[in-house]
């Protein structure tokens, strides 16, 4: 007697058959909130965290078993993988948002347009008004003064360590203290330039010297990011340009940088954005100040760091609205400096 084979068609109508339906995802976490809402109100397991945790627990159990009993155990370890991987995503993205709102609704209490436009000085920590234009002039000029230092030193440091290095002793020497001054904190950088500068070498505190700061922590990042850029451009294109005769500084020059620019420049504004918002190196080098002062060569000089932590040290009411301001007024620097970075790329890229 001849043994039917079912088609395909038949077999995916069988294992149609075994699948939860649609549904169930939302039934499933109806039912978790509910046991996870029980369980607060019986148990110590109180609070919105708790009670979130209980009920991705619950749900996690739940939906593992039924899908075990309905659809095997393959797809159970399949939606229980994926459960865990939507969990670890929300998990992460709860507290960015929660920080991005706060500082969102908080700043805007205080943000107008005199405060864009006015300064702190002569200005009581209690009454309201004042503004931050000293402070954001100090840190566009902190910034751009440590990105001319820093980018173009962390795009040699790494040209060198991928081009030229061939994995020397130098080269080695380089690599470790680029990954020893990646972990470094901010503090020790602005303490070292504080005593090198300012009590060595004799230069009073300002914005330039903050901007030296700046750059010790924005030169890894460059010099990994530009490292990393660089190793992938294919092999070919420097074997290419070596064919015909083009020397290695050239192929560098015009061959592999303009290939990794797109990486290089995305890099470094991370670096530019990882240094917009230091505040323990500026503090040692720049000191604080209420007025405008534009010249980053001579005397202290204000930045926006400072001035949140300067408004948030004074604590009063007032003070703290000029700080979540302040801090909205960086975040939103930092947005323009990004899409900046990803605009300046996508040219690149279409040239």
């Amino acid at each position: 007697m001849a043994t039917l084979t079912p088609t395909g068609s038949q077999v995916h109508d069988l294992l149609a058959q075994r699948r939860l339906p649609w549904w169930n995802t939302a039934a499933v976490a109806a039912i978790s909130v509910a046991i996870a809402g029980l369980f607060a109100l019986t148990t110590p397991i109180s609070g919105t965290a708790g009670t979130a945790v209980t009920a991705l627990l619950t749900f996690m159990v739940v939906q593992t078993a039924v899908s075990t009993a309905v659809e095997g155990r393959r797809y159970a370890v399949d939606r229980l993988a994926t459960t865990l991987l939507v969990g670890a995503l929300v998990a992460a993205l709860i507290p960015l948002v929660s920080i991005l709102l706060t500082v969102l609704l908080r700043g805007l209490h205080a943000l107008d347009p005199s405060f864009l436009t006015s300064t702190m000085r002569n200005v009581s920590p209690r009454k309201p008004g004042g503004g931050i234009v000293h402070a954001l002039i100090g840190t566009i000029e902190q910034v751009a003064i440590a990105a001319a230092i820093g980018i173009p030193l962390g795009i040699l440091a790494a040209i060198y360590l991928v081009e030229f290095g061939n994995r020397s002793r130098l080269a080695r020497t380089v690599s470790f203290f680029v990954d020893v001054m990646t972990g470094i904190p901010s503090i020790v950088a602005g303490l070292f330039v504080y005593t090198a500068l300012v009590l060595t070498v004799g230069l009073e505190r300002s914005g330039f010297v903050g901007g030296v700061a700046l750059s010790i922590l924005m030169i890894p990042v460059v010099v990994r990011s530009t490292e990393e850029m660089l190793r992938l451009v294919p092999r070919d294109l420097r074997e290419a340009s070596y064919a015909l005769s083009v020397p290695k500084y050239l192929t560098v020059l015009r061959v592999v940088l303009p290939a990794a620019s797109t990486g290089i420049i995305t890099g470094s504004m991370l670096a530019v954005a990882r240094v917009t918002g230091e505040t323990a190196p500026l503090l040692l080098t720049t000191f604080l100040t209420q007025s405008i002062n534009a010249n980053p060569f001579s005397g202290p000089q204000a930045s926006l760091p400072t001035f949140v932590w300067d408004q948030i040290g004074s604590g009063t009411t007032a003070s703290v609205d000029r700080a979540w301001a302040g801090a909205l007024t960086l975040i939103v620097l930092v947005m323009i400096l990004n899409i900046g970075a990803r605009g300046i790329a996508r040219l690149s890229r279409v040239k």
